[in-house]
């Protein structure tokens, strides 16, 4: 699969905690930061298909005073490291608290929107991976397809409106690669 500037790249885009990585309530210490044993493999299976990888996650433990953005980049840092370099195209991250409007904050398509422009993204050929109804949301309400991973909150969430439920981020991608157009 490939694009061009014309075009636009296909993405997958990704939540991090509950997907990627083990969900721990605002996670704000690195040392809290573990990453699924299959999420690097599996994301470079994407990479060697063509597509920009690209998280997105509501980090609302900012602006609820939980964590500050210097404590959130040392977790995202460590995150990157635990998954390997090169892997990761951009991420997105959004502070809001769930009781403001923004539409940056998942279910809204806003840093799926922002990543579109500033990544050169062809939404139709791109995909939402992610663990909770919110995640679906975002991916619906921006057009892309979608598909709810059974770790993180994902067992719990199967009535989502997902396009397709995986296992885990290895099952996802198994799913995607079958599905390009």
């Amino acid at each position: 699969m490939t694009g061009s500037p014309d075009e636009g790249w296909p993405a997958v885009f990704l939540d991090r905690d509950g997907t990627l990585m083990r969900d721990v309530d605002y996670c704000g210490d690195p040392k809290d930061v573990e990453v699924f044993p299959e999420a690097a493999d599996a994301l470079a299976r994407l990479k060697k298909s063509g597509y920009k990888l690209v998280i997105v996650t509501n980090q609302s433990g900012i602006g609820r005073g939980y964590f500050s953005e210097a404590e959130y980049r040392a977790v995202e840092a460590e995150f990157l490291r635990q998954l390997g370099d090169g892997l990761i195209d951009a991420s997105y991250h959004c502070a809001d608290v769930p009781t403001s409007s923004s539409i940056r904050r998942k279910p809204g398509p806003g840093m799926i929107f922002e990543a579109q422009r500033t990544q050169r993204i062809d939404l139709r050929r791109s995909f939402l991976i992610g663990d909770k109804a919110s995640d679906i949301g975002c991916g619906r309400n921006a057009s892309v397809r979608t598909i709810l991973v059974q770790t993180g909150s994902g067992a719990s969430q199967i009535n989502c409106g997902a396009d397709w439920i995986a296992r885990d981020i290895a099952h996802a991608v198994d799913i995607v690669l079958t599905q390009q157009r």
